[in-house]
């Protein structure tokens, strides 16, 4: 994993919008409908291509693949594991649509986010290997010709895939757990093999607070969280800490978020993941204040922070003055060579809802590229 030995690096959470025509596909393919297998292959492979010069031409050192062929970030695990099946009929319940139903009423989902998700209902296993491979290999040529610092992908988080795809199998949530980590171990270890660092998404180490957990004593949250990253360490056994990359958040929607969970209550459970970077959102108004966490929080020695220094749900674009004063906050608290700039949480996280339109979100990157570049003469001299 690259570091900022001398400036800092900047990076993002991995999701990132989908052209338009490769979009129609991916919706077609997720409801059902007939679409040309070869023709989205291709396409996604061009996207890929695509949005890794683009990251890079906006200053984006350390890329992703954007998540290109996905319809989302986790519930792309439906389409690759056999043991799911029907539709959840349980929606979940966040606690600030439940204090505000009538701005909830007025929040836009795409069709793939209310797609309905389904159970596991049988063993867990693969059904479709190749799918992940297909990421390694795009993103392998992708790198050629763009030549990034570092890239990574994305994987989604044990505890996330368990709270979106309820158990109707296993015996208990433990097993459920050990049984996912069992079969996405294949996907880390792929992705780590192929020199890549890995990303895992995991909003459900603090987003499940109150989109889960919202009507249960803390305590209980964090007993939860506690087992996940137990269970992720074990599918993580063998992947070198300095190629993984652990990415929280509470929900990447602009919203009350009233009810979420402070940093500070959890941090210490976090850092517990064998992860040689934390990903934290840091930039929006709930969460901007956490850097004075780490006052308190000793970063592990040899770990990377990425704090989030421009937020992924507006179409503000930060001033570069900002982004930097971010940057060299934290880098004050727990070292520069320990600060990655980062984003909030991904700006494509389902597929055809775009927050954020994709101009805006490409300026973004530059304005951040621009702090980062500040911060590295204030911090470097």
């Amino acid at each position: 994993m690259k570091r900022s030995t001398d400036r800092i690096l900047t990076t993002h959470t991995g999701s990132l919008p989908r052209p338009p025509d490769l979009l129609e596909m991916i919706e077609a393919r997720e409801g059902g409908r007939p679409y040309d297998v070869v023709a989205f292959d291709e396409r996604v492979r061009t996207a890929v291509a695509e949005v890794v010069k683009d990251q890079v031409s906006a200053g984006i050192d350390i890329v992703s693949d954007g998540e290109q062929g996905k319809p989302s970030f986790a519930t792309y695990v439906k389409n690759r594991l056999s043991g799911f099946d029907g539709a959840n009929p349980d929606m979940r319940v966040f606690a600030d649509r439940r204090d505000f139903p009538e701005w909830s009423a007025t929040t836009k989902l795409s069709s793939l986010a209310t797609t309905p998700r389904p159970m596991c209902t049988a063993p867990l296993g693969w059904r479709d290997r190749a799918a992940f491979e297909t990421d390694i290999r795009n993103l392998q040529s992708a790198i050629q010709g763009a030549a990034p610092e570092e890239a990574f992908i994305p994987s989604a988080s044990l505890g996330i895939i368990a709270e979106i795809m309820a158990n109707r199998y296993y015996p208990s949530e433990r097993e459920y757990l050990y049984a996912l980590a069992d079969v996405m171990k294949e996907e880390y270890e792929a992705i780590a093999n192929a020199g890549f660092v890995l990303q895992i998404d995991a909003p459900d180490a603090a987003m499940g607070r109150h989109s889960q957990f919202w009507d249960s004593p803390l305590e209980d949250f964090l007993a939860a969280l506690e087992l996940r990253v137990e269970v992720l360490n074990h599918a993580l056994a063998g992947i070198p800490e300095e190629q993984v990359r652990f990415h929280i958040c509470w929900g990447n929607y602009e919203g009350p978020h009233n009810h979420d969970v402070p940093l500070k209550d959890i941090v210490d459970i976090v850092l517990k993941v064998n992860a040689g970077a934390y990903s934290v959102e840091a930039s929006n108004p709930r969460h901007a204040h956490e850097w004075q966490v780490w006052e308190d929080v000793k970063l592990p020695d040899g770990k990377v922070l990425i704090p989030g220094v421009i937020d992924s749900t507006t179409n503000f674009i930060e001033h570069p003055e900002v982004v930097a004063e971010r940057i060299v906050c934290y880098a004050e608290l727990v070292g520069r060579e320990n600060v990655i700039a980062g984003t909030d949480c991904g700006f494509g996280t389902s597929a055809g809802l775009d927050k954020v339109h994709p101009t805006v979100m490409w300026a973004k990157f530059r304005t951040m590229a621009e702090g980062a570049e500040l911060a590295s003469r204030r911090l470097w001299g």
